[in-house]
């Protein structure tokens, strides 16, 4: 039931998660979140480690296939 009341009421929601354009919710345990305009597309949750880790990914692979000219 808990779960249930999370989905109509989703955290992202809230202002006081959004720094600015960034969603920042430690107790949120979602990594990619709608925009505050769900029209925009999504965001990353960035209290999460592995948003960090997804765009170090994104980065590596963008590098990769530089130095491989690709």
């Amino acid at each position: 039931m808990n779960a249930k009341k999370n989905f109509n009421d989703p955290m992202d929601r809230n202002p006081a998660n959004w720094r600015g354009i960034f969603y920042y919710n430690p107790k949120d345990p979602r990594i990619r979140v709608p925009k505050q305009d769900p029209m925009r597309g999504w965001t990353l949750n960035f209290a999460s480690p592995y948003a960090y880790l997804f765009i170090i990914a994104i980065m590596a692979i963008i590098a990769l296939s530089m130095y491989l000219g690709l």
